[in-house]
């Protein structure tokens, strides 16, 4: 989350944590999924989160 922070800092407003139970992690960004791990099935590789989410603010701008 550092990470998404440093990069994006003028642009988030706002991160949010929510915890849930049977293995859900999603990531959404503006009302987007951008990534989930129910739909994937395995977890998130590391640095991948940060690329999703340069990728969502290249096409959104």
């Amino acid at each position: 989350m550092d990470e998404m922070l440093k990069a994006f800092e003028p642009q988030i407003e706002e991160i949010t944590l929510i915890p849930s139970d049977g293995g859900r992690f999603e990531i959404t960004v503006n009302d987007h999924l951008i990534y989930s791990k129910l739909q994937t099935n395995r977890h998130i590789d590391s640095g991948e989160a940060i690329n999703l989410l340069r990728k969502f603010m290249e096409q959104s701008s």
